[in-house]
């Protein structure tokens, strides 16, 4: 038992390692400038050192020192987390646009016309929004520290399970693989909660002065402190590693029915056993419907788990932080739930394989049930002027000097949308235009003038040649626009969190047929 509760401590701090980047996936891109391509790629990227290895290594199981092992691993995934830190420590301070910061400090993000007919000398990098170019040192740094995450954990949960599974009566086991399974998911939970309170922190929290930050959680220019909760996660898992040094290689109450089972053998003769182990593995109907299954909805976690709370981000309108408290105090503890309920099942009735694999498709048939109502909540993808949305810009290049009204949804923009504004070539400060497009800056949307409330913030952008408003000059309004999809925020949360419970009701069944077959 007291193996379960360490085993279920180092597994709940591995999993904050590895799901502490997936709550700030969309942080570290716009720190690095990222794509999601490339952002994705890297979250999944722990599994390759994971997949070369862990077939090999699962196979020596009891022949080797288990407990020893896992501390080791441990230790490797303790380094890995630090070294994810590294990239804040040896690049500069997080520059962003500050031309018009959230306080208003001066005019150079407004449109500054230059002479008539100087728009012509605009090429389209002028009109579109520049991301920063990803940091190919930084980039190589995390895939070295994620590749060492998967290495170190690869013997955790194979060798801590069939310690466990040895040494636990028949009666016992599901209810200890339950609770171990329901104290993991907590991992990744604890981690979108970590995430949550370490991105309300600036990200140079300890290079510049609270004084100098000019920013809002609120701001879309803002970066949390998304390497101070990987600092968190490591020291926890390399506190979480010691215990295992200590553990014996045999529980001494079934030391002879394990020597029984699994004789002392050469070390050569072991390694030629395994083409055989693994061919009869490969050819056992039942083991590989039920890897098939697992990989299949490991997929979906792991997409699921990466980009949902910048899903959440961006279609709801949360900020990062909310996005990932509401992952991790509704989605994740559901998931928990359906893991013990799962446990508790199998106990409660002594179910068969057969019973086992019953339970499993109708956990996910279920799950699938209330799936389905997800693909029709959402909204459709905000405007972004030269991002997403391009009619203007495409007919202003060719109309030349005019511009029908047509390409302008029935407006005819000023002339100062033809005049050279001279915006910053990299400037992001979003503004929500009253033509309900969202541009990168102020400058931008051609806009000239901007109010100012009584406590020096700014309320709107008003003459912006940009932005059609019955044949005058639109406003605009600081910040993104909102997706209009607030109402339907309930729905999908409830739905995804009781999709989520029925599926994982399934986790405990699927690796007793594992186990048992």
């Amino acid at each position: 038992q007291f193996f379960v509760f360490c085993h279920g401590l180092l597994q709940l701090s591995q999993l904050l390692v590895s799901g502490y980047l997936k709550s700030s996936i969309s942080t570290i891109e716009r720190r690095y400038g990222l794509s999601s391509q490339t952002s994705g790629l890297l979250a999944s990227f722990n599994e390759v050192g994971n997949t070369l290895l862990i077939v090999f290594i699962s196979y020596f199981g009891s022949r080797v020192h288990r407990p020893r092992l896992i501390g080791c691993g441990a230790i490797l995934v303790s380094l890995a987390g630090f070294l994810m830190s590294l990239p804040h420590f040896i690049t500069g301070p997080y520059e962003y646009d500050q031309s018009v910061a959230s306080t208003f400090s001066n005019t150079t993000d407004l449109c500054q016309p230059g002479a008539p007919g100087a728009w012509t000398n605009l090429s389209d990098a002028n009109c579109t929004p520049h991301a920063s170019k990803e940091n190919h040192e930084v980039l190589l740094v995390m895939f070295m520290a994620q590749a060492l995450l998967g290495i170190g954990g690869v013997p955790i949960q194979p060798f801590g399970i069939s310690y466990i599974d040895d040494f636990a009566s028949e009666r016992n086991s599901p209810l200890y693989l339950g609770i171990l399974f329901s104290v993991t998911v907590i991992g990744p939970g604890v981690a979108f909660m970590l995430g949550s309170a370490m991105l309300r922190f600036y990200v140079d929290i300890d290079k510049v002065g609270a004084a100098e930050v000019q920013l809002t959680t609120k701001d879309p220019r803002w970066v949390g402190a998304w390497w101070l909760g990987f600092l968190v996660a490591a020291s926890l898992v390399a506190v979480s590693a010691l215990p295992y040094f200590f553990f014996p290689r045999e529980m001494p109450k079934e030391v002879g029915e394990l020597l029984h089972t699994h004789p002392s053998v050469e070390f050569p003769l072991v390694l030629s056993g395994f083409p055989v182990v693994l061919l009869r593995n490969l050819r056992h109907p039942v083991y590989l419907l039920v890897v098939l299954a697992q990989v299949n909805i490991s997929a979906m976690v792991a997409g699921l788990a990466t980009f949902m709370g910048k899903f959440l981000e961006r279609q709801f309108s949360l900020t990062a932080s909310l996005a990932n408290m509401i992952i991790g105090a509704v989605n994740i503890p559901g998931a928990m739930v359906g893991i013990v309920v799962g446990g508790a099942i199998l106990k409660r009735f002594q179910m068969s394989l057969r019973q086992c694999s019953a339970m499993c498709v109708l956990g996910m048939l279920l799950c699938l049930l209330l799936a389905f109502p997800l693909l029709f909540l959402g909204c459709p993808t905000q405007k972004v002027a030269g991002v997403t949305h391009w009619d203007r810009y495409r007919q202003r290049r060719r109309a030349g000097h005019g511009v029908g009204a047509h390409s302008w949804g029935g407006h005819t923009p000023t002339t100062g949308t033809f005049l050279g504004c001279h915006c910053p070539e990299k400037a992001f400060n979003p503004i929500c235009g009253s033509d309900g497009v969202e541009y990168t800056s102020p400058c931008s949307a051609g806009c000239r003038n901007v109010s100012i409330g009584a406590n020096g913030s700014v309320l709107n952008y008003t003459s912006c040649s940009c932005i059609p408003a019955r044949g005058l000059a639109g406003f605009a309004t600081p910040g993104t626009c909102s997706s209009g999809c607030s109402r339907l925020f309930v729905p999908f949360v409830v739905l995804s969190c009781l999709a989520g419970i029925l599926a994982s009701t399934s986790h405990t069944p699927s690796f007793m047929l594992i186990l048992r077959s």
